[in-house]
């Protein structure tokens, strides 16, 4: 489609900004995350932990890393997590109904098999089907304290499946969480929002509980018009507990669970046309999602030099589906599933494309002659359909983890530090539908990381991860990394890195046959059956191997209270699983390849005490030799934000997103909250208001994701005592 020049709105914000901006402190540091903080004459270099699992300065980091800070989570009013990954620059958030996939720079648009995403070091990345449900994940947005982004594979830290980037969310932690709070979101497209938690401080502990629900109705039309029936419900408990156990060793637990609701419409269409009552199948085939996660983590501290900790935790994740649907009778046929078994990809494609057969072999055209004649005799030529049938159909998935880690970080000297540890991991995945039954693996992991200051200025950074998967065999993944400090708030850094990425249990090993049970009329006297198309996963793909080159520079001008990130980059990604999730043309290879290459920045300028702006840019070229692979990418895609402080408990902030061609769609998004704080006593009451305004004028990502507004306003009320 046509493109045209991006951020014309950016830059009159900029502008506009411009002329607005407080004073600048141009000898004091730049205040702390809140923007409520005063400045202080001091104020310490900030730390991540995502890049190595090091405490390391931002300029220290082998890597890019994006960090979305409290006050900005709350400034921007996101209700859901993927839409504050949109201020990360190079990440592509791609709604499909009430399904949200999350890609950094590209790949397939549907899937999100790339994207390690951790919550408190939990990963929620489901491996049996490549997947992170971002609207199920079992957290409030209230309870971020923030989240940190590592722009790059990180396989080296994370194992397999930490290809192109890591999200990791980080909580509140119950100590910075006394009292009550109480929030309600009302607004548009049937908001319907609500939060609740309360802190309690008990002798050597802290302990959060929280519960809070998410309701709207999704995008309103089709692209064909018709209503899109995609909302979700969707309630949430949390519970989180730290525990002192004298002076060097401490407990940190949690308890998550989720249950709820996504809206799905019966768009099922039988192969040949039938003659069936509406009142036949179901019209909804709404899915029930339960998710359960419990972690605890013992540490263990007895000096400043040294510190083990050894982790574990249980999830189950639940996505329940059974319905009703209709088909003609033949679709049962066990001749015709065989017939279905021994056509080639091609000619599955046209027979359900086009409802053509070409070059068939003696043996299927022997096959076809036996189907014909039992098509024939259920052909009613006065209606033109088919007899039919109508039944059950289960598409329940249930997976579990279980997860162990130790790891152990110890300073080797002043100029030294090592991490290394090993873990162990259980996935099952337990699907009748998809994998024909239940299918498991186990993934032993050793690792380590080995941080050298040659000098004040040289810092020489090593990594490796060895993981062996019982399903694909033993990998092993290195990094190494040259960081020139110009001071510790400035450095330059060459990375390169090498990650893998297993293919899932779906991908690999899937047996895709649907049982349809209570048929009704019964076929030839069954009242179950096996529907004649089927799908099988080759069972022999190997891992994605990505080689990543990285040049960047990480600033920190403290008079300015301004922070700088550049990098520069050179990806490719081989042996890459492309494949397009139907059942009639499933065929998962290691046949394709990206390359991608770019710059991306991120800007974050805390202008004075009142204002703060922010801008991302990405700019990325791709090659990608799958035409799945060719369409999420946009060339030049960012973010540009202001905050506001006016004094007297008002705030605003205003805050732009684009993207030249996302999934082949342009998007230009503006953002808009204006809150305003009351004392109440010794409590506290905000009221804010959010308004979000599409400035272009197609669907969002998809050709079904359209709304009958360009906007959408919602309010929110919040008690905090």
């Amino acid at each position: 489609m046509q493109q045209r020049l991006l951020f014309p709105t950016a830059l009159s914000l900029a502008l506009a900004m411009a002329g607005s901006n407080g004073a600048l402190a141009t000898d004091k540091p730049y205040p702390p995350l809140e923007l409520d903080d005063p400045f202080l004459e001091i104020q310490p270099l900030p730390e991540v932990l995502t890049a190595t699992r090091l405490r390391q300065a931002p300029a220290a980091v082998p890597g890019s890393i994006t960090i979305l800070d409290r006050s900005l989570i709350r400034a921007s009013g996101a209700r859901q997590i993927p839409e504050l990954l949109r201020l990360v620059p190079g990440m592509l958030v791609i709604p499909d109904g009430n399904l949200t996939t999350v890609n950094y720079h590209g790949s397939s648009a549907g899937q999100a098999r790339r994207l390690q995403v951790l919550v408190d070091g939990r990963s929620v990345y489901r491996s049996g089907f490549a997947q992170v449900d971002w609207s199920d994940i079992p957290l409030a947005i209230e309870d971020i304290e923030r989240i940190e982004v590592f722009r790059g594979p990180n396989t080296v830290s994370y194992g397999a499946n930490a290809l192109m980037a890591v999200v990791n969310i980080i909580t509140i932690e119950p100590a910075d969480s006394r009292g009550t709070r109480v929030k309600m979101t009302r607004g548009q497209r049937g908001i319907s929002d609500w939060y609740a938690s309360q802190g309690i401080n008990y002798e050597g502990g802290d302990l959060r509980l929280s519960a809070s629900g998410r309701e709207d109705d999704g995008f309103d039309k089709r692209a064909d018009g018709s209503d899109f029936r995609d909302g979700r419900r969707l309630n949430r408990l949390h519970l989180r507990g730290q525990q002192s156990l004298g002076t060097v060793q401490s407990l940190d637990w949690q308890l998550a669970l989720k249950e709820g609701t996504n809206q799905r419409s019966n768009t099922y269409r039988s192969t040949l046309p039938i003659a069936a009552d509406p009142q036949e199948q179901d019209s909804d085939t709404d899915i029930k999602a339960r998710d359960y996660a419990a972690s605890l983590r013992w540490t263990f501290e007895p000096s400043s030099e040294h510190s083990l900790y050894v982790q574990t935790n249980l999830q189950q994740w639940e996505r329940l589906r059974q319905w009703r649907a209709c088909d003609a009778q033949i679709a049962f046929d066990p001749a015709l599933r065989e017939l279905w078994s021994i056509y080639s990809p091609e000619q599955r494609r046209r027979l359900v494309e086009s409802k053509e057969i070409s070059a068939e072999t003696p043996e299927q055209a022997a096959l076809r002659a036996q189907i014909l004649p039992r098509l024939f005799s259920q052909y009613d030529p006065g209606s033109g359909t088919f007899a039919h049938t109508c039944g059950l159909i289960n598409e329940d998935i249930r997976e579990s983890r279980f997860d162990l880690e130790i790891q152990d970080t110890l300073s080797l000297g002043p100029d030294l530090r090592l991490v290394s540890g090993a873990s162990y991991r259980h996935d099952r995945a337990d699907t009748e539908t998809h994998l024909n039954g239940e299918q498991s693996r186990d993934i032993f992991r050793l690792f380590g990381h080995l941080e050298w200051y040659l000098t004040e200025q040289w810092l020489l950074q090593g990594g490796l991860m060895a993981e062996h998967d019982n399903s694909i065999g033993a990998s092993v993944s290195p990094r190494a990394s040259l960081n020139y400090l110009i001071t510790p708030a400035h450095g330059l850094r060459l990375v390169y890195s090498e990650a893998v990425r297993s293919p899932d249990m779906f991908e690999n090993d899937a047996d895709w046959r649907y049982r349809v049970t209570d048929l009704r009329p019964a076929v030839d006297g069954q009242r179950e059956a096996y529907f004649f198309m089927t799908a099988r996963g080759p069972g022999n793909l190997d891992q994605e191997r990505m080689r990543s080159h990285e040049a960047g520079y990480n600033g920190r001008f403290a008079s300015l209270g301004l922070n700088l990130d550049v990098k520069l980059f050179h990806d490719v990604i081989e042996d890459l699983v492309s494949h397009e999730p139907k059942i009639y043309r499933f065929e998962p290879t290691n046949d394709s390849r990206l390359e991608l290459n770019g710059v991306e920045t991120e800007i974050d300028w805390r202008a004075g005490l009142n204002d703060r702006i922010r801008l991302t840019y990405a700019y990325i070229e791709h090659r990608a030799s799958h035409p799945l692979d060719q369409l999420i990418t946009p060339r030049h895609s960012g973010s540009l934000a202001w905050l506001h402080d006016w004094n007297d408990g008002w705030k605003s902030s205003l805050m732009y997103f684009g993207a030249d061609a996302l999934n082949g769609y342009r998007f230009e998004r503006l953002d808009t909250r204006l809150a305003k704080r009351f004392a109440l006593g010794k409590g506290e009451l905000e009221l804010a208001g959010v308004w979000q305004q599409r400035l272009d004028d197609e669907p969002l990502s998809w050709p079904n994701n359209r709304f009958d507004q360009r906007h959408l306003f919602y309010l929110t009320a919040e008690l905090v005592f």
